[in-house]
């Protein structure tokens, strides 16, 4: 399926660029349940679940916010993306990647995606881009909660870096007759907790006082929005289409590296 990324001012581009054509870039989220994709030009979200087809049926390549076959992950982007990808150039791609993914993830997904050839390779963390999704004020610390399918990350933010993080193998796909939405609600009260307990500054209770930033599919059930408002005895404020963020605010980088496509501009995307 596809969804439209949603109308908003286009970047200004720099004078010194004004008559450079801009380059192919792809916006990518690898979901342990859905992969999104956005390319430059396009203007939608490609939607799909995260399977391959090796010959013997479904196989899932990435599995609670682990790319385990990456092989198999870059044959599912080769079929997703492989006729769509330009004939001439090679794009820039934006991958946002797991809070405490780390280095580990980072060389698989790398490994998977170069099956699209990309020219440069820039990863954000998924709780960074759903703040610039969102629009979020970056001078003032904030807590992302990002409930997906089969994993769920509370994220404290400061200047727009990552200062704390706390995950669990634990999302919307578990929730069932047995599993209640209070033991996500539980999962994540407990990480903000101890995110309190161990923070020596302010920054943590500023920003549970100012009130969490969800997204991820949890963000649409409202039994799970309401109960975590209640636990955390703070606001909790839903992004708009909170599943599809995380590609969203990488497409929101993207935008800004093609708006100013020099060295300069992606080392320093590089290393944020």
């Amino acid at each position: 399926m596809t969804i439209p990324l949603g109308r908003g001012r286009a970047p200004a581009r720099h004078r010194t660029w004004s008559r450079v054509r801009p380059y192919a870039g792809i916006a990518l989220d690898l979901g342990s349940a859905r992969t999104r994709v956005w390319m430059s030009g396009r203007g939608t979200i490609l939607d799909v679940p995260t399977v391959t087809f090796p010959g013997t049926g479904a196989t899932y390549p990435i599995q609670r916010g682990t790319i385990v076959d990456a092989p198999g992950t870059g044959r599912m982007l080769n079929r997703l993306l492989g006729h769509r990808l330009p004939r001439f150039g090679r794009p820039l791609l934006v991958l946002t990647t797991p809070v405490l993914g780390g280095i580990a993830y980072r060389a698989q997904a790398r490994a998977a995606v170069e099956v699209l050839r990309p020219r440069a390779v820039l990863t954000v963390p998924t709780a960074r881009a759903v703040a610039i999704a969102a629009d979020a004020d970056p001078t003032c610390p904030l807590l992302v909660v990002d409930i997906g399918a089969h994993l769920t990350e509370v994220t404290l933010l400061a200047d727009g870096a990552v200062t704390d993080a706390r995950h669990t193998a634990l999302g919307t796909s578990d929730l069932d007759g047995h599993t209640p939405p209070s033991r996500i609600t539980e999962a994540v009260a407990a990480m903000v907790t101890t995110m309190l307990e161990q923070d020596h500054t302010s920054e943590t209770f500023e920003a549970v006082h100012r009130g969490a930033l969800l997204a991820g599919g949890g963000a649409l059930r409202p039994d799970i929005t309401y109960r975590l408002a209640d636990r955390l005895r703070a606001p909790v404020q839903p992004v708009s289409a909170p599943h599809t963020a995380a590609v969203r605010g990488a497409a929101k980088l993207l935008q800004s590296a093609q708006a100013h496509p020099s060295a300069d501009a992606i080392t320093d995307a590089r290393h944020r």
